[in-house]
């Protein structure tokens, strides 16, 4: 029984870990999102908002392009859909790409009117102290699951709705570090 236990704090401590090298980003989606069009492998890009200095890596300027892959794309006949993406690399200005891992902790819809390219206040921050993320009706009858240590960003799952969509300007609040080689 102390087994399972002690697995279970392991795994917190190595999610503390990697935590520990993370900082906040916001990024906005440059284009939609779509369980029902976008399939497993499709590419997917978000912009940072913000400057951020990585605390393993490079600063990443304000417009840094962040490119992720849609890693599950499931639409169910009775009407439910799960859309799971995977932050992998940022293209820098000069057009240099570095690793990345990323952890989606909130999103936001765009705001009416939303210009991606338009500085706006962070509408949420990471603390560094939150490792998991299990919002229900983080977007309209959308839920969010996300962990820090997890192969995916995250995963958005609708159980109401088989066209669920992440709208181009989504705000993503980000955990975010360069990914350790190996």
């Amino acid at each position: 029984m102390n087994a399972p236990s002690a697995g279970v704090k392991t795994v917190t401590r190595a999610a503390r870990r990697e935590a520990a090298q993370m900082i906040s980003a916001e990024a906005a989606l440059e284009h939609s999102l779509d369980a029902r069009k976008d399939s497993q492998g499709n590419q997917f890009e978000a912009q940072l908002k913000e400057a951020v200095h990585l605390k393993n890596g490079p600063e990443l300027a304000n417009g840094t392009t962040l490119i992720g892959t849609v890693t599950t794309d499931r639409t169910k006949a009775h009407g439910a859909s799960r859309l799971a993406l995977r932050f992998t690399e940022a293209r820098l200005k000069d057009g240099k790409t570095i690793p990345i891992q990323a952890t989606i902790m909130d999103v936001s819809q765009p705001e009416s009117g939303f210009d991606i390219d338009a500085g706006t206040e962070s509408a949420s921050v990471w603390s560094g102290k939150t490792l998991q993320v299990d919002e229900i009706g983080v977007l309209s009858g959308v839920d969010l699951h996300s962990r820090i240590g997890a192969k995916n960003s995250g995963v958005f799952v609708s159980k109401k709705n088989d066209n669920m969509k992440l709208l181009a300007g989504t705000r993503l609040t980000l955990a975010i570090a360069a990914k350790k080689a190996g």
